[in-house]
């Protein structure tokens, strides 16, 4: 039995191990999965030492609780939460030594809806397809963690930055996604692409890492019938029969049957991570590069 390794306390709502993805592989049907707040995923990983790479773990809502089996470095970083070792309070967004044995509780998101939690090493399952990270759609990776699920870690690197606190982005208050319209604008009403870029949406609570989904008004099609299924990217933006938007995120499927009335600019899908059901969406359409 390795000591580098982390012990499952608490899973919470849904945690999973996440690195940068898998890209390369969607003529496979593989989408490239990964953290979904890639910025703060690389961020915790820097301030424990770890190279980019190194996979973390991805909480949801609630957090988790894990007890490393022996001392490490971590760093809780993403959504903004309650962080404490043995039930004392430790910072947040910031390397604390955990010492073995001791529990580590990352709490309720105060506002967001998913942390990060980086270990020095990096969580250590075996890659698929040279990625760590689960995916919910297609099953590859490990599956999300359940109470007592062990993790190996790596070896550290190197040192941990020697900071206090580094500044993160707020999550949004407005998720404002800006979008090129295509390739299936024709698919709908002029009505319809006046809605979607200038009516105001909202994040729905049956929204995942495969998809973010909305409410508000529907998108009416000018054309009927059934779409072949053709690829996806991700960030399309998929009309479904009940006319709602869904954008696609990290685990979305690689080939779709409803059409695609836009897709969102790669920037501006790292904020709807943290953006939380009931936050207001706007699409922005901007032209083609």
């Amino acid at each position: 039995m390795t000591d580098r390794a982390l012990v499952v306390v608490r899973a919470g709502a849904l945690t999973t191990v996440q690195d940068q993805g898998r890209p390369g592989h969607a003529h496979l049907g593989v989408p490239r999965s990964g953290a979904l707040d890639a910025s703060a995923a690389a961020l915790v990983n820097r301030l424990v030492g770890n190279p980019p790479e190194a996979a973390v773990l991805e909480t949801t809502l609630n957090g988790c609780a894990v007890r490393p089996r022996s001392a490490v470095t971590v760093a809780v970083g993403g959504a903004p939460c309650p962080v404490s070792v043995d039930g004392r309070p430790v910072a947040w967004g910031a390397p604390v030594r955990v010492p073995a044995g001791a529990l580590l509780s990352v709490g309720t998101a105060v506002s967001g809806v998913r942390a990060y939690v980086g270990v020095s090493g990096g969580v250590a399952v075996e890659p698929v397809l040279g990625s760590r990270s689960t995916d919910l759609l297609s099953g590859l990776g490990p599956p999300p963690l359940t109470d007592g699920t062990v993790l190996p870690l790596g070896r550290p690197n190197g040192p941990h930055a020697r900071v206090d606190v580094v500044p993160q982005p707020r999550p949004p208050a407005e998720l404002v996604l800006r979008v090129t319209l295509g390739p299936r604008e024709d698919w709908f009403t002029a009505a319809a692409v006046h809605t979607l870029t200038t009516h105001t949406y909202r994040v729905s609570s049956a929204s995942n890492r495969i998809g973010l989904r909305t409410e508000g008004p529907a998108l009416e099609r000018a054309v009927g019938g059934e779409l072949p299924s053709e690829g996806m990217v991700l960030g399309a933006v998929q009309v479904p029969p009940d006319g709602r938007p869904v954008v696609f995120l990290a685990d979305h499927p690689t080939t779709g049957g409803y059409p695609v009335i836009a897709v969102v600019r790669s920037d501006d899908l790292p904020a709807t991570a943290q953006a939380a059901p009931g936050t207001p969406v706007r699409f922005v359409a901007v032209r083609r590069r």
